[in-house]
């Protein structure tokens, strides 16, 4: 997608990092991934999302490879970890992620 611009944003103290992807065509954010620094030397890749009307055009792509490259030159000798759903797994795979456990989400209301 072109006019599309990713910024990587620290939103506090707490060790999260975002990464948004503008339109700048329209000034609208389009999506962000999320990274959480933990301790023991750990990173946790959480909370992406693009927004419905912009699927299906890399930007999810994009918002990842930012992240993963300020990954590596920033937390060399770091271990990486994420929850990801199936349609994810692939660019995990990809990068040398393995997989772990399968976990099902379930949910009900009392």
């Amino acid at each position: 997608m072109e006019n599309l611009t990713i910024s990587h944003v620290k939103l506090n103290s707490h060790g999260i990092n975002m990464w948004i992807a503008i339109d700048n065509t329209n000034n609208v954010t389009v999506g962000h991934v999320c990274l959480n620094i933990e301790q023991n030397n750990t990173l946790k890749f959480l909370d992406a999302w693009v927004h419905e009307d912009y699927r299906r055009c890399g930007i999810y792509r994009k918002l990842w490879d930012a992240r993963w490259e300020y990954v590596l030159e920033n937390y060399k000798g770091y271990k990486v970890y994420a929850w990801c759903k199936p349609t994810s797994l692939p660019l995990y795979l990809e990068k040398n992620f393995s997989t772990g456990e399968i976990v099902t989400y379930v949910e009900t209301i009392v």
